[in-house]
């Protein structure tokens, strides 16, 4: 991971290099990232992976807040905090019929995580875009639990990984675009196996219990930069 990081580094610096020969300063199309860090309002939409079933959290409005603090050349360390309001369908596995739908139920999913982020420009914009990658880890949480449905989100580790555009025009403010992939794993309890009487299992015995989704996020953001 150290070596891929410092070619990446090396790669955005001579980049940066061989683009700005043949330009004055004034004319470059490339300018200095003045501040060091910056707090981010960001809103946007979460569209949650394939689940066999229907039980888990769907897709919703999500909306957080970002703080980053640049570490060295183009690197940078992003805290992030995502909420999502959304909703899952319960079922009481012991029932069978309709009686066993417990109907929609309104939930909400937290995304807690730590992400390095690198700068393909460098330390520089390049016509007051710059676009980001950045890749990390956290843990993401439920107030999924509903009455007569076994079902538990837990608190799943969360790798983070994807990509943005930022508009830097110049002064204390900036606006952001990004897209990102969460990935953790669902599980369904023992309870959606067990065949009730005169009945079907929820989940059939092929299904595995537990099983990694892949959840889209796609952001607009608002950033204040501050300390040069």
């Amino acid at each position: 991971m150290k070596h891929l990081l410092s070619a990446l580094a090396l790669a955005c610096i001579a980049t940066t290099a061989r683009a700005q020969v043949g330009h004055l300063p004034e004319s470059s199309p490339y300018r200095d990232l003045e501040t060091s860090q910056e707090f981010t309002f960001f809103g946007g939409h979460y569209k949650t992976g394939k689940d066999p079933i229907g039980i888990a959290p769907r897709d919703g409005p999500m909306y957080g807040i970002r703080y980053q603090i640049h570490v060295g050349g183009p690197a940078f360390l992003v805290a992030r905090w995502s909420h999502v309001n959304t909703e899952r369908f319960a079922i009481d596995p012991t029932k069978i019929g309709t009686a066993r739908q417990l109907g929609k139920q309104n939930v909400s999913v937290n995304l807690y995580d730590i992400e390095l982020a690198l700068n393909l420009t460098g330390e520089k914009s390049f016509h007051h875009i710059v676009p980001v990658v950045n890749f990390g880890a956290g843990i993401a949480t439920c107030g999924c639990a509903v009455e007569s449905d076994p079902y538990t989100f837990g608190t799943p580790f969360a790798f983070s990984f994807g990509g943005g555009l930022r508009y830097v025009p110049g002064g204390r403010f900036q606006l952001t675009f990004d897209w990102n992939d969460y990935l953790y794993q669902t599980k369904y309890p023992t309870a959606y196996y067990v065949i009730p009487t005169g009945g079907t299992a929820a989940v059939t015995s092929g299904q595995a219990r537990s099983f990694w989704k892949s959840n889209r996020a796609l952001t607009l953001g608002a950033s204040l930069l501050f300390f040069r």
